[in-house]
């Protein structure tokens, strides 16, 4: 008796976790969209502070290998860190622009 009602329970919620959710609104959109580019300027930010420790490590390898009389090995050409800047928001889309119309099939 209990499993049943259990079970009939379950299936009574499991039909309101497959509902279908409403469409996002235009600046939830905005500000999903705002949270990804951040995402992805940290991203590159933290891409750029870990090139320049790297060059640090390599830089302070070669300075002592030279200081120990070692010849160090030719460094391998690499790009040279890009500094991303600082955050700048991607450009909202205007508003009031009409929606492109569907192209006709002939």
């Amino acid at each position: 008796m209990r499993t049943l009602l259990l079970a009939l329970i379950s299936t009574a919620f499991a039909g309101a976790a497959l509902a279908k959710l409403p469409p996002l609104s235009d600046e939830a959109k905005a500000k999903a969209a705002e949270a990804a580019a951040k995402t992805a300027h940290g991203n590159k930010v933290a891409d750029y502070q870990l090139c320049r420790s790297m060059e640090k490590v390599v830089a302070r390898y070669r300075a002592e290998a030279t200081k120990a009389g070692k010849t160090p090995a030719k460094p391998v050409d690499t790009p040279a860190c890009a500094d991303p800047g600082p955050f700048v928001p991607p450009a909202a889309a205007p508003a009031s622009a009409p929606a492109p119309a569907p192209a006709a099939k002939s």
